[in-house]
């Protein structure tokens, strides 16, 4: 079977691994020169198997208020850019701020991230691909104690799907992370996820590509994806500024730009580019530096280790497809990295970049078929496209395989917006 895949970045790339393992004949397109170019390029670097979690929860719209008045803020809004398409997704957003809807959302989620964490181990038992990979999870820092008893309602959820977990004080901070025992008087306690994992996701998706082109995938890049053709209840070709393309099976990967493209042949995604920021810098005194992934809970910024390099991402700014570099914003996400890890990394050589999360109402992907009968989708992800990668790439992989997936199809799918 012919699939043709419409996305170059880490969703893409992972679906047509899967794709081209099951014997199916794949080409990637993509508009920019190699593939990873987009969000996947500078995410955060956490592999969020346990700490997958809604954006949209109780409180949220109260708190989104304090954050707007606050100088360091992890949300802020560009009112230049506020259209209706903004406040069309803000208004659904909050009406997912409810207790039962958290709940549900929580449990569609961590059910693709952890099914996508075995996906993981089992591709690093097959291929021996390096990607600045580490596996000694995420710690959740709190500066007070009002958010440490905050966090009572994460950990009963956490408790509920039985994610493992330990909430340490100071102490126990340190111990996973000793550089913290510099600036042991900013911190209160933690919550430590150890199932999370870190990596860049830019070299992983490139060492992924490169196995798939081993099994025969076509990339074609610098293409621009311009619309779909349909007949009846089909795609019947898609057109590029390298010409029609044709296959039997089409998946878009597109991200933030799925709703653009989708949306000229009927088919309406909720998705809106929640722009996010994040900071690259080379590590000057390992000694100073964090072992794995940091989460400053106030300031919700990550804060991951590499190789040789820290990467602090961050912040969410509702500011449609502008990706103008905000200094602003810099500022904001490179507080917490001086604060925390003094001295850790060269902040002044750091690469600043920006990128469009495509977010969802529910923070849950979209995976699956459409009203189309061979067109399928694989984009939603939000902040978590890399940690949900393989399992939401195996899963629509299965789909188009005619195989029954191995995890829960129920409220994955497009129609639950209906």
């Amino acid at each position: 079977m012919e699939v043709l895949i419409l996305g170059g970045g880490v969703l893409g790339v992972t679906s047509a691994w899967y794709l081209a393992k099951e014997g199916h004949t794949v080409t990637v397109v993509d508009r920019l020169e190699n593939v990873a170019l987009e969000t996947s390029y500078a995410n955060a670097g956490m592999l969020s198997f346990d700490y997958s979690t809604p954006w949209a929860a109780p409180g949220v719209p109260l708190k989104a208020i304090k954050w707007m008045m606050q100088d360091i803020s992890p949300l802020y809004f560009s009112l230049k850019e506020f259209d209706t398409k903004t406040v069309n997704f803000l208004t659904k957003m909050m009406a997912q701020c409810t207790q039962s809807a958290f709940d549900i959302n929580k449990e569609r989620m961590l059910r693709v991230a952890r099914y996508s964490g075995e996906c993981f181990k089992a591709l690093r038992k097959e291929l021996s691909i390096h990607y600045d990979g580490r596996a000694s999870g995420t710690l959740e820092i709190f500066r007070s104690e009002k958010e440490m008893q905050g966090a009572k309602s994460d950990i009963a959820v956490l408790q509920k799907c039985n994610v493992p977990h330990q909430l340490v004080d100071v102490d126990g901070c340190i111990k996973h992370e000793p550089s913290l025992a510099k600036v042991r008087d900013k911190i209160v306690g933690g919550l430590h996820l150890p199932g999370d994992e870190t990596g860049d996701c830019f070299k992983f998706t490139n060492a992924l590509a490169d196995e798939c082109k081993k099994l025969g995938v076509t990339f074609k890049m610098s293409t621009t994806i311009d619309s779909l053709e349909t007949h009846n209840n089909k795609i019947t070709s898609v057109n590029t500024s390298a010409g029609k393309l044709t296959a039997d099976q089409y998946l878009v990967c597109l991200g933030s730009y799925a709703p653009t493209i989708l949306g000229k042949i009927g088919v309406s995604v909720p998705i809106y580019p929640m722009k996010g920021y994040s900071l690259t810098m080379p590590i000057i005194d390992e000694s100073k530096a964090p072992v794995s992934t940091v989460m400053d809970q106030k300031y919700k910024v990550a804060i991951t280790r590499f190789d040789d390099r820290i990467r602090v991402g961050g912040i969410a700014e509702i500011a449609s497809y502008n990706k103008d570099l905000q200094v602003k914003r810099r500022d904001a996400i490179e507080f917490s990295v001086r604060d925390l890890f003094p001295g850790a990394g060269d902040v002044e050589k750091s690469e600043f970049w920006t990128g469009l999360r495509p977010m969802t109402p529910d923070s849950v992907p979209i995976l699956g078929g459409t009203k189309y009968t061979n067109l399928l989708l694989n984009t939603g992800h939000g902040t978590l496209g890399w940690t949900m990668s393989l399992g939401s790439s195996k899963f629509v992989a299965d789909m188009i395989s005619g195989r029954k997936p191995d995890i829960d199809p129920d409220g994955l799918a497009l129609d639950r917006y209906r």
